[in-house]
């Protein structure tokens, strides 16, 4: 029982909540670029919100069934189609042996999720399935159990949290928050004012390492005397040139450009699926309020 690429798609993957802890041997985490959308596609066939799914950026791989599956699509809508006819996203699709799932223009969002009822069959590394740099390639198969039975209970998801969740990956007219870094102090004052009230846009040059942003440049009181140092995803580097380039689940694991803040967690899933040149604006928070939105968020999830 699996699912095999049949054509291969620009950079798609196999993604979960990463493997954390072994960034001090230089492992890089990986997992969800979106996991607000990943978890979503998950609860609502009433899977863990942390098991496997397929990330998939435009133009995506098409995927055929080898058995009977149950499927959620969440996060970007790229028009998916199943043998060539539309079905929707964020609910429960029965799929059929030998179906092909294809999907045909960019709607809304960068990065779309797959989600199988059901349980890998593949062995993880260092407790996970994210693919480390390896993306799917034709031929490939994936396996999972089918398992079409759902538990009998009310739905696990309303549609408002549905409704919620959709809104707040895809509200691009709210600031993006970060907690200031250890280089926020040595930024001149010019450049603080800047980075607060002028818009900044994803450049052309993003993936899942990390977005570059254009906007104004930036400049340091006393440039480049920072020593390397752990960094994360959302972690807001400042590069020589004055860009900022912000690191995204592939990040590496240490960096020597200074860093300026951390994006909060529940707005990355948001930065992740903005566009090339969208326009945004960067507003300052704190760790509490940090915490508390992501507390707010994870228990929406919990059934």
């Amino acid at each position: 029982m699996s699912i095999k690429i049949i054509k291969k798609g620009l950079a798609d993957s196999l993604q979960d909540k990463g493997r954390y802890g072994y960034q001090h041997l230089g492992i890089q985490p990986n997992g969800c670029m979106d996991f607000m959308s990943a978890w979503l596609a998950n609860s609502i066939l009433q899977n863990e919100i942390d098991q496997p799914v397929f990330e998939l950026h435009f133009p995506t791989s098409h995927l055929k069934f080898e058995d009977d599956y149950t499927i959620c699509i969440s996060g970007a809508n790229f028009v998916p189609v199943i043998n060539e006819k539309s079905i929707a996203m964020n609910c429960a699709i029965s799929v059929s042996k030998n179906d092909v799932l294809s999907m045909l223009q960019p709607i809304e969002g960068k990065t779309a999720y797959l989600a199988i009822k059901g349980f890998i069959q593949e062995e993880p590394w260092l407790g996970s399935h994210a693919y480390s740099g390896v993306r799917l390639e034709k031929e490939d198969q994936i396996h999972f159990t089918s398992n079409n039975t759902f538990n009998e209970l009310p739905n696990p998801i309303s549609n408002e949290v549905i409704e919620s969740i959709q809104k707040q990956v895809f509200d691009h007219k709210s600031h993006i928050r970060f907690i200031p870094g250890p280089a926020w102090n040595e930024l001149n004052q010019e450049s603080i004012t800047h980075l607060i009230k002028t818009p900044f846009y994803i450049s052309s040059q993003a993936n899942r390492m990390g977005f570059t942003l254009s906007g104004p440049t930036l400049n340091l009181n006393v440039p480049n005397h920072f020593l390397s140092s752990a960094v994360t995803r959302g972690t807001m580097q400042l590069l020589p040139n004055g860009e900022i380039i912000v690191l995204m689940a592939d990040h590496q694991t240490i960096g020597g450009y200074a860093n300026l803040g951390q994006i909060i967690l529940v707005d990355l899933p948001r930065f992740a699926q903005m566009k090339t040149n969208m326009p945004f604006h960067f507003a300052l928070t704190n760790l509490d309020y940090a915490n508390q939105l992501y507390r707010e968020i994870h228990e929406q999830f919990k059934h």
